[in-house]
């Protein structure tokens, strides 16, 4: 397991956060926002998103011809299509939570069971970032992750 640090550090945010976030107030998770206009819902939502997009990505870039051309949801504004076409803000909270936490579950297990012949494999990002090998998307999964939990911290805070 070449990426304990980064599964480890994804579990201590899921323990550290679980419990914190369902015992939010209504009114924090649906009515504050941070910079990006996003409420507490939409972000836990668009981190949803990140992991199940990445877990995809993990799994074409040990199979499909490198580079691989595999859309990046995240460019152009799409994040935040995905994160109205999907509704967080009206999902149900706890459901939203297990999901959150499950769908890293997931990508963690995904991680920890990756190809190490595979890490040099490409994808075409689509970003000002050019292709993205494998190993560096698993690496920088884990600063994404902690971003977004940065981003919920301060808006409770404020």
């Amino acid at each position: 397991m070449i990426f304990i640090e980064i599964t480890q550090g994804i579990q201590q945010g899921l323990d550290a956060w679980e419990n914190k976030l369902k015992e939010l107030p209504l009114e924090t998770i649906t009515q504050k926002r941070n910079s990006q206009n996003r409420t507490i819902k939409q972000i836990l939502g668009h981190m949803v998103d990140s992991a199940s997009n990445n877990t995809h990505r993990i799994v074409h870039l040990q199979y499909q011809k490198c580079p691989f051309n595999f859309p990046n949801y995240a460019t152009n504004g799409n994040n935040d299509r995905w994160i109205a076409i999907q509704n967080y803000q009206d999902e149900n909270w706890e459901n939203l939570v297990q999901l959150w936490k499950y769908s890293h579950i997931h990508y963690m297990h995904v991680v920890n069971h990756v190809n190490e012949n595979k890490l040099a494999n490409e994808w075409v990002s689509g970003s000002e970032y050019g292709n993205v090998s494998l190993k560096e998307m698993i690496v920088d999964f884990l600063r994404h992750f902690n971003l977004h939990l940065s981003e919920i911290q301060c808006i409770i805070d404020s």
